[in-house]
């Protein structure tokens, strides 16, 4: 892809990426392989990928006394697209824009910060310096796993359980082990849209601007798109959001997605929804044109950036993995069952690749799922976990199980609660009372199926609401709990106050 804008310098891009990982650490340790054969270098286990779910396996298996071999594929993404170019860097991003957004609003309290401004080189050098430390770290954790072998090297199948790696000077190794793990990620979705390609950003490139935008198009209203137009915003860019539906945050009750919009609205950020883009162009300035149709009426809409946050599609064409008789879906996703298991025994698939929630924290237990199977008790499976998420905008938003919506879809004899934040003394204390926290109750047995918050520090106050779900009490013992006041979680005991059923003394 060619990035269009004058300020993405790809030159000083890569030499920025290759200086954060120092020479004198070693890439490939003197770990050797269980032995050699016709087929190539032999070990017990070969991890594809070193994102959250793979590099951690990799090392508890190390550990553990197998012999591992892990590929990542290039220096750049040494310990995954987390800590590289998603959740690390983009958190560190909405962290700075927070503070900045803290220091506009502190007159508020009494505080004069006059002539705080945005100095966005000194954002960039200190978000890069983060996610340059965390990759050395990891570099270092990989050299000092005894058992564990680390390559740079792009590999692919060459038979069921064999491998072709291709390394950086060019030449080839093959390997093979009884245990694969897929652990090869995903990356921006980009819609075959004319001129969209050519013309557009996406979430790893848009942290790369060497400069603010002056006009930010973002088309896309999930968390990726609304995280970067709030950051983007709150730093000083015009921001306008295309949404392709009614309401931003589909997946959300139309409550939740109709009071975040308005959050938004009200700072400044521009939403177009029901509209399609059909064409890309570059304009005039240097910037971009959109040709857009909104419910059947065409129009344009003319920005200086664009940045597309469409969803993500796995890293698995260059796999060859029908040589293996891995299995995947129509969009490219390795099929597995409950206990991440390909249709190829002995190969599993872990995070973004396997078609599940696309979290660093499912990764993860993703990790723990397949270690179980290979060190412990195989009981652990992906059927009967609890998956929580977090849009880290302002208003935060953080929901865990069903939702109203799919709660009445499923027929579910439910009560649902509803409260505003600005019940809250500890919100009304900070000046943040936008929002409110929901939840849905089983009636006839007074267990939580599902909470919703949208408000301050919504992620860590759900985390209260979820370990009640996963111990399976009743409402009644968040309703009677004694929490610290003045403390967010103080605004549950008037969430669960709220509920009317009867017995639940």
């Amino acid at each position: 892809m060619s990035i269009f804008m004058s300020d993405f310098d790809p030159d000083s891009h890569a030499a920025e990426q290759a200086k954060q990982v120092p020479e004198s650490v070693k890439v490939e340790s003197d770990e050797k392989p269980l032995a050699q054969s016709a087929d190539g270098d032999v070990y017990e286990v070969i991890v594809l990928g070193g994102g959250k779910g793979g590099k951690t396996l990799a090392q508890k298996l190390a550990r553990a006394g197998r012999r591992v071999l892990l590929i990542e594929k290039s220096r750049a993404m040494i310990g995954g697209s987390c800590i590289n170019v998603a959740c690390i860097p983009t958190k560190a991003f909405i962290t700075a824009a927070r503070n900045f957004e803290a220091c506009k609003k502190a007159g508020q309290f009494g505080i004069i910060t006059e002539g705080v401004r945005v100095d966005w080189k000194a954002v960039r050098t200190r978000v890069m310096d983060l996610v340059s430390s965390m990759r050395e770290m990891n570099l270092k954790n990989f050299e000092n796993t005894p058992n564990l072998q680390f390559v740079v090297g792009e590999g692919k199948f060459c038979g069921k359980k064999k491998l072709e790696v291709r390394l950086e000077d060019g030449s080839t190794r093959t390997v093979t082990a009884p245990t694969i793990i897929i652990n090869t990620g995903a990356r921006p979705q980009l819609p075959d849209t004319p001129g969209l390609a050519e013309n557009a950003l996406t979430s790893e490139t848009i942290q790369q601007l060497q400069t603010l935008p002056e006009h930010l198009i973002v088309m896309g209203s999930g968390y990726i798109g609304l995280e970067f137009a709030q950051v983007f915003k709150i730093f000083g860019s015009k921001v306008t959001v295309i949404d392709r539906g009614d309401q931003i945050i589909s997946r959300e009750d139309a409550d939740v997605s109709q009071t975040l919009a308005e959050a938004l609205v009200a700072q400044g950020i521009v939403i177009e929804s029901n509209t399609r883009v059909e064409l890309v162009e570059k304009s005039p300035s240097g910037g971009v044109v959109l040709h857009c149709s909104t419910e059947g009426k065409k129009r344009t809409i003319e920005g200086s950036h664009l940045l597309v946050a469409l969803g993500r599609l796995p890293n698995t064409e260059a796999l060859d993995l029908g040589v293996s008789g891995v299995f995947v879906d129509k969009r490219g996703f390795v099929k597995v069952d409950d206990k991440l298991q390909s249709s190829c025994e002995g190969i599993f698939a872990l995070g973004d690749v396997n078609g599940g929630p696309q979290f660093t924290h499912i990764s993860f237990d993703d990790y723990r799922i397949v270690a179980d199977q290979l060190l412990g008790a195989g009981k652990r499976t992906s059927g009967d976990r609890q998956v929580p998420f977090t849009l880290f905008t302002e208003p935060e938003l953080a929901r865990v199980g069903l939702t109203e919506k799919q709660a009445l879809e499923e027929n579910l004899d439910v009560e649902i609660v509803k409260v505003p934040m600005s019940v809250v003394p500890r919100a009304k204390v900070s000046g943040e009372t936008a929002g409110f926290m929901k939840a849905v109750l089983d009636r006839s047995s007074g267990r939580i199926l599902g909470c919703t918050i949208l408000g301050a520090d919504a992620g860590n106050l759900l985390a209260v609401v979820q370990m009640a779900m996963l111990g399976g009490l009743s409402f009644s013992a968040i309703r009677d709990a004694v929490f610290s006041h003045p403390t967010m979680p103080e605004g549950l005991n008037d969430l669960f106050a709220a509920a009317k059923m009867k017995g639940q003394a």
